[in-house]
């Protein structure tokens, strides 16, 4: 007789799975944003070619766009294909709401043992490699300024605020000619906007470059930054300045640069896996 009786013999249990699946937690794209993504699965699929990657949204407008799962449902499946144990890898920047989120979603998750991933900016030394990269496209010329474009958070209460303030203080001392700001939170584009304004009035800048520090730069780079009107763009060309914002062509198409763009912040949140993987060999 099977071992579980008649149902056993009946139902068709998975084979269970000897190592931990992957799921790669995004916020997702609807937009051009797209290119990139398909950019970000190609590396992982390279660096992580002996495991199961499953993919996860956390937009549920995006969801309900695109027919595609959520961190739930995918954990779900990881649980239902067989798999005992799972490493979350959120493509979150910043250790904020969101990626708490995905950290009570997933720890708690019935009948898996999960790990989860650290952000790419988790840690102080992080920030500074991802400064690095970034700076690559820093404007150098006399007069000529940078301003680093953070997502931020509406939520006063949200711990992330500090990353995104300490981030602002630590530019001021690594660079001459770098300032930060949110779109969302603060330090915000109108307080940073008017030191740039005094500034300006003593040295004036004739050109500022507009550098994303978002994963994708989607809506907020092309509406919020780079847009005609109301935007960061309109208040520097206001003032008199040259405004930029790198770009990167793939296909035939141009793209504002947003991280994910940059193949070597993809090999950063290949770290946060690999050493997400190695902690799950002790569980």
């Amino acid at each position: 007789m099977h071992q579980h009786g008649y149902i056993g013999r009946k139902l068709r249990l998975p084979k269970l799975q000897d190592q931990p699946a992957i799921i790669i937690a995004t916020f997702g794209s609807s937009s051009k944003g797209q290119a990139a993504m398909d950019e970000v699965e190609a590396q992982l699929s390279e660096n992580f070619a002996d495991h199961q990657i499953y993919w996860a949204y956390t937009s549920e407008i995006i969801r309900r766009k695109r027919g595609l799962p959520s961190l739930l449902e995918t954990l779900a499946k990881v649980e239902s294909d067989g798999y005992r144990k799972a490493v979350v890898q959120p493509l979150q920047v910043f250790p904020g709401t969101e990626y708490q989120q995905v950290r009570e979603s997933s720890l708690y998750f019935p009948g898996l043992r999960v790990i989860v991933g650290e952000t790419l900016c988790h840690r102080w030394n992080f920030i500074e490699d991802v400064l690095k990269e970034v700076s690559a496209d820093f404007l150098t010329g006399n007069n000529q300024i940078n301003l680093l474009a953070l997502h931020g958070t509406p939520l006063a209460a949200d711990p992330v605020n500090m990353i995104y303030i300490g981030i602002s203080d630590l530019v001021s001392g690594m660079y001459d000619n770098v300032y930060a700001a949110t779109v969302e939170g603060v330090p915000n584009i109108q307080s940073v906007a008017g030191r740039i304004k005094k500034d300006h009035a003593r040295t004036p800048f004739t050109r500022i470059r507009l550098i994303p520090m978002m994963f994708l730069a989607g809506t907020h780079v092309e509406d919020d930054l780079m847009g005609e009107q109301e935007s960061w763009r309109s208040t520097f060309e206001a003032m008199g300045m040259e405004v930029d914002c790198p770009a990167i062509t793939c296909g035939a198409q141009e793209y504002f640069k947003g991280l994910a763009f940059r193949k070597e912040c993809i090999q950063f949140f290949c770290q946060r896996l690999k050493r997400a993987l190695d902690i799950m060999k002790h569980y």
